[in-house]
């Protein structure tokens, strides 16, 4: 079944985008931003962008790249931020988050053994330095006192490496929609700017 899907990425990344709208196998309604919206005005810009784009959209893709972090002191983080957290209000979008290859090392850093179960997790790197804000939260939403490691269930957004996504796009879409169903939709939050 096909989903409305907006793609949030910054503009240096444009051509993850391009690639995404290419794939022939890709079952979903674009609604992402293609031209842009001719105004200097960053909130008419925003309201035109929730109103026309995010307003039906069902999933919001963000590309996480180099230039999407929300500590980027050099980078102006306002739209893909805004559009995030637009994504989250009120009915929320599921949230799938493709991390681009030049940001693997920054984010997979490979295993660590927990000092609570002695088990071994996987370290994801999510925070401030490599994504928004509102994507690191709803990544990583906080855990009850039984939990020591995040499983698939207690996050509200997907991440999942361009590589992986390029096989089976469809089915990581379709993972970040039926999120909006699950109970870990009540938790998720949306900081204001």
């Amino acid at each position: 079944m096909s989903h409305k899907c907006f793609i949030s990425f910054k503009t240096e990344d444009i051509e993850y985008k391009e690639e995404i709208q290419k794939m022939d196998e890709l079952d979903i309604i674009d609604k992402s931003l293609n031209d842009p919206i001719d105004s200097d005005d960053e909130d008419y810009i925003m309201r035109k962008i929730r109103e026309d784009y995010l307003n039906d959209s069902t999933v919001t893709i963000c590309l996480i790249g180099n230039h999407s972090a929300e500590n980027s002191t050099s980078e102006n983080q306002s739209y893909i931020k805004r559009e995030l957290q637009a994504s989250l209000y009120n009915k929320p979008n599921g949230v799938l988050g493709i991390v681009l290859p030049n940001m693997y090392d920054k984010i997979y850093k490979g295993k660590y053994t927990c000092s609570e179960c002695g088990q071994k997790h996987n370290f994801v790197n999510i925070n401030n330095d490599t994504t928004i804000r509102e994507f690191n939260y709803n990544y990583y939403l906080p855990l009850s006192d039984d939990k020591c490691a995040w499983s698939e269930s207690d996050r509200y957004c997907v991440l999942v490496k361009w590589d992986d996504f390029v096989v089976s796009p469809n089915d990581y879409i379709e993972k970040a929609f039926n999120k909006r169903e699950d109970d870990i939709a009540s938790k998720i939050k949306v900081y204001p700017d």
